[in-house]
C-alpha cells in the first residue's frame, strides 16, 4: 500500500510539472523570411554617405526615402536599443527580457497605448505620417532581414503602429510622470523607469534615481547682441550617455525639403532637436504641474464602484496579459485586471486607490508635430507646429536666419478650475476637478526677440529667461499651471556671466556654455559656507580638511586640487532635489568625503581630473565639470574606488550660427561617437578626446563637403 501511495504521489507530482510546463510553454514565433522582411525596402531609394566621423548623411528624393534610411542607419548603429525600445512600446518587453521588464509592459497597458492606436490611428494619424512610419519600419525590417542573428525572435516585422505607439508611451516620461506614479505602487525605493542603463541598471526597469539628471542648457543670441551681426544658438541637452534616450546624430536630406541635422533617439523617425538651413531649436526639460492624482473612495459593499458626485459609479475594466519570460521557450502569462475611472487609469495599492490624469493622455500626433518642426522654414511655420500642442512638455529655445530668437515654456497645460492646490492629491469624488481640455497655445509662457538680445534656459523657472527687462511675471499666468519657480546653478551662472558681457560673441558664448563654477549663491556654496562657519578645532584631521575646503574657488577644472573635496562634499545636497534621496547633514557629507579621499588617494588634494573621468572602451580621460555646472558632467554614483565616471550630462552639443546673409554654419560634438554599440569601430570612441577638451568638429551640410570627407557611400536594399 505504501509503495502504491509513493507511486501515486510521484505520478501526481509529474502531472503537475507537465501541466505547468504545458501552461507556460510559449515559444516565440519565427521571424519572417528574408524575402518577406525585405520586400517593402524595394519601395524606397536612399543613399547614405558616412563622413570621416561615421556620421550618416541620408539623401533621398522623397521624405519617405530619407526616413527609410533613418530607420536603417539607426539599426546599423544601435540595433539592440532600437529593438528594446520597440518591444517596450509594444508592451512585450517582459516576454524577451523577463520579470524586470514586466512593470513597463504593465504601464503600456495602464496608459492604454494600444487602445489609443486601435481607436485613433486610422482617423488621427495623417496619411503622410503613416507613409513615413511605414518607410522607417521598412528600414529596420531590412536590417533585420540582413542580420537575422541579431534580430529578436518574434519581434518582426516592425509596423508603423509600433513607431506611433512609442511616441504615445515615452513622451510623458520627460516631464517626470513615471516619478509621480511609481511611488503609488507602494515601494518608495522605486522612483522612476530607468532610461539610463549602465552595468548596474537595465533600461526600462523600475529603479531608484541616479546622480545623473535629465537636464539641459540652451541659449540664443540675436544679431544686436552678438557683435558681428550673427544669430547663434546653443543646443546642449543633458541626457544619459547610453540607452533609449541617448542622442544619436544624423543629417536628413530630401528633394521634398528636408535638410536638417541634429539628435534623435533610437526608434524615432525625425530629428528631435537640431537645425536646418533656416532655423534651429534646442530643448531643455521642464516640469510644470502636468499631472494630477485623485484619491478614490470605493464602495465598501461593491469594490468595483467608486464615489463621484454623490453616486457610486462602476469602474471600466480590462484584463492585461503580460507574458513574462522564464527560460528558453517558457513564459508565464501573468494576468492583471486594470481599472479606469472617469479621471483616467487607476492604480490600486496597499495604501489606497488612485486615479491619474496627465498631459498627453490619449494623444497620438506626437510625430506629426516633430515632422512639422523638421520641415519648418520660418518662425511662423515653427509656431504653427508648436500650436498643435501634441507634445506635453519640453522648453524650446529658438533661433533663425532672420535674426529671431525665442523661448517657449511648452506644455499641454490642463485647463483646471481655480482655487485648488493642484500639486497635492485631489479628492476623486468631484467631477468638476476632472479637466477635459488644455489652455490654448497663446497662454503658454513665451518670449520672442527680447530687448537684451539674449535668451537662455537651464531647467529653471520660465520667469528667468533673459538678462534684460522682458522676463515674464508670475501674475501673468494662472496658478493652476504649476509653473516652476526655482533656479539652478546653471541658470544663476548664465545670468551672472551674460550680464558681464555687453556683447556676447562666439568666444563669450562658449565661455558661458563651458563655465566650470558654482555660483556664489548656489546650493554648493551654501554648504561650504555653513561648514566653514562650524568649529572644527577639536579635530586636527578635520581642521586640515576644512582649511582645504575653504580654499576651494567653487571651480571644477581638471587641475583643481580643491574640487575633489568640494564636489564630493556638496554632491548629496546638490543632487537631492532630483534624486529625491535625502542628503545627509552637511557635517556627515563632509566627513564622508574626507574619508573617501584619504582611503582611496591617501590625501585630500588629488586633482579633479584624477577623480572625474570619462571612459569609453579603452579611452579613459580626465574631464572637467560636475553636476549642475554649465559644463554638465554627472556620475551614476560615487564609486567605492573614489572615482566618478561620467554617465550623463553634456552629450550632443551644437553651436549653430547664421550670418548677415542667412548662411548657416555649425560645429558639433558627441560625447562618444557614431558607432553606439560596435566596440571594434574607430567611431565607438573617436570623439571622446575632442569632447573632453571642449572642442568641436565642423558639421558638414553641403554634399560637396561630405563627399570630400567621405568614408563610405551605400544604398540599403540595392
Amino acid at each position: 500500500m505504501k509503495k502504491k501511495l509513493i507511486v501515486f504521489a510521484g505520478l501526481f507530482f509529474l502531472l503537475i510539472i507537465v501541466s505547468a510546463m504545458t501552461y507556460t510553454w510559449s515559444p516565440l514565433p519565427k521571424n519572417p523570411s528574408f524575402e518577406t522582411l525585405a520586400q517593402a525596402s524595394q519601395n524606397y531609394d536612399v543613399e547614405i554617405l558616412r563622413d570621416n566621423w561615421g556620421v550618416p548623411h541620408i539623401f533621398g528624393e522623397r521624405d519617405q526615402d530619407t526616413v527609410f534610411g533613418m530607420g536603417y542607419v539607426q539599426a546599423e548603429d544601435d540595433f539592440e536599443t532600437v529593438q528594446e525600445s520597440l518591444a517596450a512600446s509594444r508592451g512585450v518587453l517582459a516576454r524577451h527580457r523577463g520579470f524586470d521588464a514586466a512593470t513597463i509592459d504593465y504601464i503600456v497597458n495602464l496608459f492604454s497605448v494600444w487602445d489609443i492606436i486601435k481607436e485613433r490611428y486610422e482617423t488621427d494619424v495623417t496619411p503622410e505620417i503613416k507613409a513615413l512610419a511605414e518607410a522607417y519600419a521598412a528600414g529596420i525590417n531590412l536590417y533585420a532581414a540582413e542580420h537575422p542573428d541579431q534580430a529578436w525572435e518574434g519581434l518582426f516585422p516592425i509596423t508603423p503602429q509600433d513607431l506611433i505607439a512609442g511616441g504615445i508611451f515615452r513622451t510623458p516620461f520627460f516631464y517626470g510622470l513615471d516619478g509621480e506614479i511609481m511611488p503609488l505602487f507602494g515601494d518608495e525605493r522605486v522612483q522612476e523607469i530607468a532610461l539610463d542603463p549602465s552595468e548596474n541598471r537595465v533600461a526600462y526597469s523600475p529603479a531608484a534615481r541616479t546622480l545623473g539628471e535629465r537636464g539641459s542648457n540652451a541659449m540664443a543670441v540675436a544679431p544686436k547682441r552678438s557683435g558681428d551681426g550673427k544669430t547663434r544658438l546653443v543646443v546642449n541637452s543633458h541626457q544619459p550617455f547610453s540607452g533609449p534616450v541617448a542622442w544619436y546624430e544624423a543629417h536628413l536630406v530630401s528633394g521634398e525639403g528636408l535638410d536638417i541635422a541634429g539628435g534623435t533617439f533610437p526608434g524615432s523617425m525625425f530629428i528631435l532637436h537640431g537645425f536646418n538651413r533656416n532655423l534651429g531649436w534646442a530643448n531643455t526639460v521642464n516640469k510644470p504641474d502636468l499631472s494630477d492624482i485623485y484619491v478614490l473612495t470605493r464602495n465598501p459593499e461593491n469594490d468595483q464602484e467608486y464615489l463621484l458626485d454623490g453616486e457610486w459609479v462602476p469602474f471600466t475594466k480590462k484584463t492585461a496579459t503580460i507574458d513574462v519570460k522564464l527560460f528558453g521557450s517558457f513564459a508565464f502569462p501573468a494576468e492583471r485586471e486594470i481599472l479606469f475611472s472617469k479621471h483616467g487609469p487607476v492604480i490600486e495599492s496597499k495604501h489606497g486607490t488612485y486615479a491619474i490624469r496627465y498631459a498627453g493622455q490619449g494623444e497620438i500626433r506626437q510625430f506629426e508635430q516633430y515632422y512639422r518642426y523638421n520641415k519648418a522654414k520660418n518662425l511662423e511655420e515653427f509656431k504653427a507646429a508648436l500650436a498643435m500642442q501634441a507634445l506635453p512638455s519640453i522648453n524650446y529655445l529658438y533661433a533663425d536666419k532672420e535674426g529671431n530668437i525665442g523661448f517657449i515654456h511648452n506644455g499641454q497645460y490642463p485647463d483646471r478650475i481655480e482655487g485648488w492646490e493642484w500639486r497635492k492629491y485631489l479628492p476623486g469624488d468631484r467631477s468638476d476637478l476632472i479637466w477635459t481640455d488644455y489652455k490654448p497655445f497663446e497662454e503658454v509662457p513665451q518670449i520672442f526677440n527680447p530687448a537684451s538680445g539674449f535668451l537662455y534656459n537651464s531647467n529653471n523657472t520660465p520667469f528667468s529667461a533673459t538678462d534684460g527687462p522682458d522676463n515674464l511675471k508670475p501674475d501673468q499666468f494662472s496658478p493652476t499651471m504649476g509653473l516652476e519657480t526655482h533656479e539652478t546653478n546653471r541658470s544663476l551662472r548664465t545670468r551672472e556671466l551674460s550680464q558681464s558681457y555687453a556683447v556676447i560673441d562666439e568666444e563669450s558664448l562658449l565661455a558661458i556654455k563651458f563655465d566650470l563654477k558654482y555660483a556664489k549663491n548656489s546650493i554648493a556654496a551654501k554648504v561650504v559656507n555653513d561648514l566653514v562657519a562650524e568649529d572644527w578645532s577639536s579635530d586636527p584631521v578635520m581642521t586640515e580638511a576644512i582649511d582645504h575646503l575653504k580654499a576651494w574657488d567653487l571651480s571644477t577644472d581638471i587641475e583643481n586640487k580643491h574640487a575633489a573635496l568640494g564636489v564630493l562634499t556638496t554632491l548629496p545636497k546638490v543632487t537631492e532635489s532630483y534624486t529625491r534621496t535625502p542628503a545627509p547633514d552637511n557635517k556627515t557629507a563632509f566627513k564622508n568625503a574626507v574619508d573617501l579621499l584619504k582611503t582611496n588617494y591617501g590625501k585630500l588634494d588629488p586633482t579633479w581630473g584624477e577623480v572625474n573621468r570619462i571612459i569609453r572602451g579603452k579611452t579613459d580621460l580626465p574631464v572637467d565639470g560636475a553636476p549642475d555646472i554649465l559644463r554638465a558632467i554627472y556620475p551614476e554614483t560615487i564609486r567605492e574606488d573614489g572615482k566618478l565616471h561620467a554617465f550623463a550630462g553634456d552629450t550632443y552639443i551644437a553651436i549653430v550660427e547664421w550670418d548677415k546673409e542667412g548662411e548657416l554654419n555649425a560645429k558639433v560634438i558627441h560625447q562618444f561617437g557614431s558607432a553606439t554599440k560596435d566596440q571594434s569601430s574607430m567611431h565607438y570612441d573617436d570623439q571622446v578626446p575632442l569632447f573632453a577638451e571642449k572642442k568641436f568638429r565642423k558639421m558638414l551640410m553641403d554634399r560637396a563637403d561630405i563627399e570630400a570627407n567621405l568614408e563610405r557611400a551605400y544604398s540599403p536594399g540595392k
